[in-house]
């Protein structure tokens, strides 16, 4: 395979391309690389970049000087599947790679474009690039590191490079799960003892070992990655061994409602129990894997109407009518207040709950977290409890108690009223939820 790198400096790759196995790849005749210095198409007195129109900073490489040094490149090696790299790029992981070394393994020619400055008069992207490539979120000078990073991953699945083909089948990152822990010589080191499941020489333990590591290492440092992947019901179910204990509180006491007395105002007060609230959380707890879904009510005559509702569902009538809503319902509980929520939970796990609040107004004196921040909330090994408010929410004394306080949910449009229902929902999708993107 042939590899074109265009780049106004080719002195950047002297060392990378003379090293490691990537050397090795070229004395053996597995790939040719060859750097292409962009000045040498542009005239002695002729500038290779040129102002962008219209307001603002910024120099781009001209669309000619790079049409000629590609058409020159193609003229010599052949027509070339030509990649790009740019922020605005897709962005590269493991998959990409692996489908990009698909996509070109047919091809004799791959050309890879590596600019500098602001960057490409748009138009020369639409008329070559065949991809765009994104190394991350973030700009560099160049694109230079980038066409680094890509070949470094891209030559891993060109055969003959890597000595055993099983070594990047199994690459972290290849597939849902991370590659596991492994050890060498010598056996302590630093007081740390090599596992002795590791140096029993019985395989069938050790793979075990290797795939339960590998899972939790995956669920509690890259569960965003783990829940891209159509995981079959048995990885799932392994995969959730891993995942902290979760709760729901749902408060009926401690919210906040609109103040008769003074329009436009709110104070602290108790709010009705509604059966929508019970079988519908019941239900989306049950499938997200929370243990209980807790109501808190201090009424007595709310407690009451829920009890009746939940003792239904444990009838013989109540579970020949609807077994999946008798098993969601198996998993309510009624409280008093946020305390004894605390206090059943501890009971159950040992240790009392992270609380995670959530509201849709503005409160500064508690840490934020996003939908992408499992591993900060699950490292501390705690149980945890999502608590939501019902009326106008949950009153500030208890916002005050949780740990951390979710970002909103709103849409691309100027209407947020979802019922606490659909944003319990939401909330458990978007935090525990699988959203299938790879395929195995």
């Amino acid at each position: 395979m042939n590899i074109s790198i265009l780049t106004l400096f080719p002195e950047l790759y002297a060392g990378f391309l003379n090293t490691s196995l990537i050397k090795r790849a070229q004395d053996g005749a597995l790939v040719d690389i060859g750097l292409v210095n962009l000045f040498d198409f542009c005239d002695p007195k002729q500038r290779i970049d040129s102002p962008s129109f219209g307001p603002g900073a910024g120099m781009l490489l001209r669309p000619d000087v790079v049409s000629t040094a590609v058409e020159e490149c193609q003229s010599l090696k052949g027509p070339a599947f030509k990649i790009f790299f740019s922020p605005q790029g897709v962005k590269l992981d493991q998959q990409v790679l692996k489908r990009v070394s698909e996509q070109i393994a047919q091809k004799s020619h791959v050309l890879l474009f590596a600019s500098r400055y602001e960057g490409l008069d748009a138009r020369v992207e639409h008329e070559y690039a065949d991809l765009t490539i994104s190394i991350g979120d973030y700009v560099l000078m160049g694109g230079d590191l980038p066409a680094m990073v890509f070949l470094e991953g891209l030559l891993r699945y060109l055969p003959g490079v890597v000595g055993k083909a099983e070594s990047v089948a199994a690459d972290s990152f290849s597939g849902p799960l991370l590659d596991y822990p492994e050890y060498a010589h010598p056996v302590e080191w630093h007081g740390q003892v090599v596992p002795e499941i590791v140096r029993s020489g019985n395989h069938q333990a050790i793979a075990d070992w290797r795939r339960a590591q590998a899972t939790e290492k995956t669920v509690l440092k890259h569960f965003d990655w783990l829940r891209q992947w159509d995981l079959a019901i048995p990885q799932r179910l392994e995969a959730a061994k891993y995942i902290p204990p979760h709760y729901v509180a749902l408060m009926h006491g401690d919210v906040l409602l609109k103040d008769q007395q003074n329009p436009g105002q709110v104070k602290a007060g108790n709010s009705s129990v509604t059966s929508f609230d019970l079988h519908d959380i019941a239900r989306s707890s049950l499938t997200y894997g929370l243990k209980n879904y807790f109501i808190v009510t201090p009424l007595q005559d709310q407690q009451q109407i829920v009890q009746t509702l939940l003792d239904f569902w444990h009838t013989p009538v109540g579970i020949t009518y609807n077994r999946h809503r008798h098993e969601a319902v198996a998993r309510v509980k009624l409280q008093n207040d946020l305390d004894e929520v605390v206090a059943a939970i501890e009971a159950q796990e040992g240790a009392k709950p992270l609380i995670i609040g959530t509201s849709a107004r503005s409160v500064d004196h508690i840490q934020k977290i996003s939908f992408y921040d499992q591993s900060t909330v699950w490292q501390s090994q705690r149980p945890v409890l999502f608590l939501f408010g019902t009326a106008k929410g949950i009153a500030p004394h208890i916002i005050d108690r949780c740990d951390y306080l979710l970002e909103p949910i709103y849409g691309f449009t100027d209407f947020n009223h979802l019922s606490v229902r659909a944003a319990a929902s939401i909330v458990f999708d978007r935090w525990l939820g699988v959203n299938i993107r790879y395929r195995n």
